[in-house]
């Protein structure tokens, strides 16, 4: 008959000991997580002898690995060195895995500057991935002007396509509608003034200056800056990424520059064609309401803009194209090991994009006002 699996704790100050001793094997009885939650007390380290253990399988592991991620939640220092060498290793691959459901303290109790001092970390620790993943960038970009970047040029036409002609109906949609929002809320006013042929100068400078590329940005990151988190996160599931680091293939190059390269190339294109649209949605309101004929409408738009508009517009594009595929790749490139991680790239993916457009045009915006541009 075999033995019983038991745990012996001895205390020995801030120290626990655990001793094993037994069978731990699935078919035997043993102690469970809970009954032996009451040990962690006022400890700050763990230590375990297991030269009494007879037998142990995946039941062993499980108790361990609750211990383990107790330990690593309440700050309590876990050594591993009295395990057998077998579990030693398991433990170690067990805890590198992401994804894993582990034994959480209680949240909701946590005061309200724990909170804040929680949020504040993973602020700080996420400016610093967003900094590494800048560099990385830069240095890829290096090795692609030195002409030692692997990646595949059918891999990059396919994410042109997709960044560009696939986009041209959406983009075309929204385009249009916003400037017919301009022209309405522009005729609203106006019409109180007599002064309904400026809305054209409304409409143009709004296009060319800030809602082509913001709009069209917006619409990226909701497209495309989600389909390059989701495509990389399933990637980081199925151990692909794995693969390639292991055959000696840098994934920032062969997954990173093409679809970053591919969106940057696009995006002032996709801008333009918003502008375009956008002042002709602003002359159907202009002629529909309004009775400005297309010439007043043209003629007014080309006197109230020009190329110094154009060129703030399309430098905004660059910045928001480079935001949007930097949110894409990195929220896929961090993604956890299963299906739910692949999901929530994929919307952390669309708010750091949105968040980090709003913030930079704003900030564009005053620069340009102080600077007169």
């Amino acid at each position: 008959m075999e033995k019983k699996g038991t745990i012996a704790a001895v205390n020995n100050g801030a120290e626990l000991f655990l001793h094993f001793s037994g069978t731990w094997t699935i078919s035997s009885s043993a102690s469970s997580f809970i009954d032996i939650q009451s040990f962690f007390t006022d400890i700050t380290l763990i230590r375990f002898d297991s030269t009494k253990l007879l037998a142990w399988d995946s039941r062993l592991l499980v108790i361990l690995s609750d211990i383990q991620e107790y330990a690593k939640i309440n700050n309590i220092s876990f050594d591993a060195q009295g395990l057998p060498s077998g579990v030693q290793r398991l433990l170690r691959l067990a805890s590198a895995s992401p994804g894993k459901a582990a034994v959480k303290s209680d949240d909701k109790n946590q005061s309200f500057l724990q909170t804040v001092g929680s949020r504040t970390s993973y602020l700080i620790e996420d400016s610093r991935e967003f900094l590494s993943f800048t560099g990385q960038i830069t240095l890829s970009y290096g090795r692609l002007l030195s002409g030692k970047a692997q990646f595949l040029r059918s891999d990059f036409s396919v994410f042109l396509e997709e960044c560009g002609p696939a986009a041209l109906p959406i983009v075309s949609l929204i385009s249009v509608l916003v400037g017919v929002i301009l022209a309405f809320v522009g005729a609203v006013q106006l019409q109180m003034f007599g002064a309904e042929i400026y809305i054209a100068n409304l409409v143009g400078l709004g296009m060319t200056r800030e809602m082509g590329a913001m709009m069209a940005a917006i619409i990226m990151a909701g497209r495309t800056g989600a389909a390059f988190a989701a495509q990389l996160g399933s990637m980081q599931v199925n151990e692909e990424i794995d693969a390639l680091q292991t055959m000696g293939i840098n994934p920032i190059d062969f997954l990173v520059l093409p679809r970053l390269s591919a969106l940057l190339l696009m995006m002032p294109l996709l801008t333009l064609w918003a502008d375009l649209l956008g002042i002709s949605g602003g002359f159907l309101i202009a002629g529909l309401t309004l009775d400005i004929s297309i010439t007043e409408y043209y003629n007014q738009t080309i006197n109230s803009i020009n190329i110094r508009h154009f060129g703030v517009g399309l430098f905004k594009s660059l910045i928001f194209g480079y935001l949007v595929a930097f949110s894409g790749c990195l929220r896929g490139m961090q993604c956890g090991r299963s299906a739910s991680a692949v999901g929530t790239a994929a919307t952390s993916a669309v708010v750091t994009a949105i968040v980090l457009i709003v913030v930079s045009d704003a900030i564009m915006t005053v620069i340009f006002n102080i600077l007169g541009i």
